[in-house]
């Protein structure tokens, strides 16, 4: 069987880590699988790296991020390839460009358009474990690029996908999905399985588990995850087409996550008129902004005021484009709130239920928390809360769905 496992930071976070993944890899390799393995980098090495970026420039060109970004997934990628050779487990290590996986030209959160897969086949018939660097690619001019925080799970379902391999496992520190994150709700429950579609929608809103382009790409491909945790040996979450899921499972929320490295900002005392909203959200597109929630409201003497969301880290340079826009169109004020947080229900019941935005809202009022902003789709619904009562939303909603049981 060909497999392809990711093991995230906190599997590989030390030597000693390093040393029992090494191990959990030799049990397969010696029952005669054939084995590619991603690897992130070590720890909070990505967070100490930027940490060093901005110490010495607060807006480091992304090119050179990029540049100084690589090096923790090769740090972790070489050091495995040793303590498999350790263990007398045939192993080679390769990089994004090694490999040739091809990127387009976005610096920070570039997307893989192919992927060479000529090196891994012949490594693999060499009886050798391949460890690949995650996170990374090149563009066609050889210029290095990275996929964006979470980047590894997306590498390792790239090469599930190209290489046609049997089995794509997902490692991390909690042994599967919960109905929420166990280490802010203890009555969160694992689940066994969950579709893609609600997977993607609690991936985009905040759960950490799995990167939502990784997800994507699975359903595009028809590639079936397994979450699984890299200290214990429990069966993990299978995240599986909504079809392969009996209907009496298909429960009307599947789980709730809270995404709080948000911050809004608000165009206040623009003009009404066509055109102008397709104007401001082309401009972020251009910039490669991922805008969230959006709300438009008209005021007086025909001025609108236009609300929206984005991660905080694309703050500066989303203020940046909408101040530029604002001249453009001769008008307008800008107010930016970084004291948010989005709390979403999400599950492919509420195709077929009604009532659940409903309780939702009643949940959240019967704790007292303000409803900013609000955004559904066909199986997710996202609040906008302050952030210091979104704990407690995330409580309610949770609890207000019955999800502490048996999910």
């Amino acid at each position: 069987m060909l497999i392809v496992q990711k093991f995230g930071g906190t599997s590989v976070g030390d030597t000693d880590r390093i040393k029992n993944v090494a191990n959990r890899i030799k049990s397969y390799y010696e029952r005669g699988h054939s084995l590619i393995v991603v690897v992130s980098a070590m720890g909070h090495t990505t967070d100490e790296l930027i940490d060093k970026a901005m110490a010495l420039n607060e807006d480091p060109p992304r090119r050179e991020m990029d540049m100084l970004l690589v090096t923790g997934e090769q740090i972790s990628m070489a050091l495995m390839a040793m303590a498999l050779n350790a263990v007398e487990v045939p192993a080679i290590s390769f990089t994004g460009g090694q490999l040739q996986i091809l990127t387009d030209g976005k610096h920070s959160n570039a997307r893989i358009r192919d992927v060479d897969t000529t090196r891994l086949k012949e490594a693999l018939a060499q009886k050798k474990v391949c460890i690949v660097a995650g996170f990374q690619g090149i563009d066609e001019n050889q210029e290095i690029m990275t996929l964006g925080r979470g980047g590894s799970d997306t590498t390792a379902v790239a090469l599930a996908v190209a290489i046609k391999a049997d089995q794509c496992e997902i490692y991390t520190d909690v042994d599967g999905v919960y109905t929420t994150d166990p280490n802010k709700v203890p009555a969160a429950r694992k689940m066994s399985h969950i579709c893609y579609e609600e997977m993607l929608e609690l991936a985009s809103m905040g759960a950490g588990v799995l990167h939502n382009r990784s997800v994507e790409l699975a359903s595009k491909f028809n590639v079936i995850i397994q979450v699984r945790s890299s200290f214990n040996y429990n069966d993990g979450t299978l995240v599986v087409p909504e079809e392969q899921i009996m209907d009496m499972e298909k429960v009307t929320v599947r789980g709730v996550s809270l995404k709080s490295d948000q911050a809004r900002i608000s165009a206040h005392d623009i003009p009404d008129k066509p055109g102008l909203a397709a104007g401001l959200f082309g401009k972020m597109s251009a910039a490669s902004i991922n805008v969230d929630m959006i709300v438009q409201s008209t005021g007086d003497q025909n001025k609108n005021t236009i609300s929206f969301t984005v991660p905080a880290g694309d703050l500066s340079q989303a203020r940046s484009v909408l101040e530029a826009f604002l001249a453009e169109i001769g008008g307008g004020r800008i107010a930016v709130d970084q004291s948010i947080a989005i709390v979403s229900a999400v599950g492919v019941g509420m195709k077929s239920h009604s009532g659940v935005a409903a309780t939702m809202f009643q949940a959240l009022a019967k704790e007292n928390i303000n409803i900013e902003m609000i955004s559904t789709s066909e199986i997710r619904i996202s609040v906008v809360v302050h952030k210091d009562q979104s704990r407690k939303a995330l409580e309610a909603v949770h609890r207000a769905f019955g999800l502490g049981g048996d999910a």
